[in-house]
């Protein structure tokens, strides 16, 4: 793996020294504070371009092109929630997507089923173990965003959300996200009614490099990522990891997500 990451600034693979146990923290406090972390440069310019030249000629060919109009919940019915409340308003979400086994000969598969990686995870996330998807699919995917494609506002279902930025594009694909919005015991309404109309000031936005390992509390922090601008596409990996072994997608979710099963 040292061929494939940064293990000299992010030590992942020593978990008995001081530097991992450091890191450990930095990342922990970072999410306290922020509701993420970044890791800058986590994984090396080389097997970034071997994933790229690998995967760009499939986004043409073998993609999903997931195309959808969503609330930020991503439901049709909210509980306790009226017809006409502005917590229905739909936005647009467009990107392509490649699952997991289409792309399993790349450094990113590698990375995704390399066990140090899912072991820091958890100590970051202090969780007992995390476990890989047995999902074909869904266990990993890696997501191409063309001119004028975005990910629009909503929350995710897993608590937390892992990512890995491959290409950035010319202009747009900023980051926004809104910290803690919700939680367990308050869906805070007025909070997100307030978010969907354009009216939360307390909203952040980061743009990130190429190689930058993201994680963030995707369940109760609302995201999205504005369209990109020009002809390169933001290409990203999307890392799903469950606290339980033998995690699957249902056939209707692989169906909506992927417009296949498997």
């Amino acid at each position: 793996m040292k061929t494939i990451l940064d293990l000299e600034t992010y030590p992942l693979d020593q978990p008995d020294t001081p530097e991992y146990a450091a890191l450990v923290k930095r990342c922990r406090d970072e999410l306290a504070q922020n509701g993420m972390f970044n890791l800058v440069g986590f994984m090396r310019k080389e097997p970034i371009r071997e994933t790229l030249n690998y995967a760009l000629p499939k986004f043409e060919s073998e993609a999903f092109r997931h195309e959808r109009n969503h609330n930020i919940y991503f439901k049709k019915s909210i509980p306790d929630v009226p017809d006409d409340s502005a917590l229905y308003h739909e936005f647009s979400t467009s990107n392509l997507t490649l699952c997991g086994d289409q792309v399993a000969p790349t450094a990113v598969t590698q990375l995704y089923e390399w066990q140090p990686f899912v072991d820091f995870l958890a100590q970051v996330m202090e969780r007992p173990a995390l476990y890989a998807m047995d999902d074909p699919l869904a266990r990993l995917n890696v997501m191409a965003y063309f001119e004028g494609q975005g990910l629009n506002w909503h929350f995710d279902r897993s608590e937390f959300t892992t990512t890995l930025l491959l290409q950035a594009p010319e202009k747009g694909s900023t980051f926004q996200y809104r910290t803690d919005l919700r939680s367990a015991d308050d869906p805070n309404y007025e909070g997100v009614e307030k978010l969907v109309l354009g009216q939360d000031d307390t909203v952040q936005s980061l743009d990130a490099e190429a190689g930058t390992l993201n994680v963030f509390r995707g369940v109760n922090t609302p995201h999205c990522v504005t369209p990109a601008q020009g002809p390169r596409p933001r290409v990203v990996t999307v890392f799903t990891y469950y606290e339980n072994p033998g995690a699957r997608f249902t056939q209707e979710e692989q169906l909506g997500f992927y417009g296949r099963t498997g």
